[in-house]
């Protein structure tokens, strides 16, 4: 249970990334997220709407685990590792913050996964 709600909390967290990537991404909104100027964040949309597909594909995958029920196991771990390695390469080429933003909550939600709680 703990560990569904940790994936579904994961995938929708990829989701709200994929809509400010992709849509939102010159909002000032968005560009206070991110911490771009509307300069760079001009340049930068269509590298955004990229990144965002990609964390859309993310989201996919770990709804599809959550469909699958106990049979998507492997397919929650594949993506939730995913996840986790995306997260230690952004906290170490971008910005530390993305080590607790997805880093962090990917490797507890595989261990609620691999402990099966």
């Amino acid at each position: 249970m703990i560990a569904q709600v940790l994936v579904g909390l994961i995938a929708a967290l990829h989701l709200y990334i994929l809509v400010l990537e992709m849509f939102l991404w010159q909002a000032p909104r968005t560009r206070a997220v991110f911490g771009t100027s509307a300069e760079f964040a001009s340049q930068t949309k269509v590298l955004a709407a990229n990144q965002g597909l990609y964390n859309g594909f993310l989201a996919a995958g770990l709804v599809w685990a959550l469909w699958l029920g106990a049979e998507g196991r492997g397919v929650a771990l594949f993506f939730l590792g995913c996840v986790l390695v995306a997260g230690i390469y952004g906290a170490v080429t971008v910005s530390r913050r993305i080590l607790f933003v997805q880093a962090v909550p990917s490797a507890l939600a595989i261990a609620a996964v691999l402990l099966g709680v």
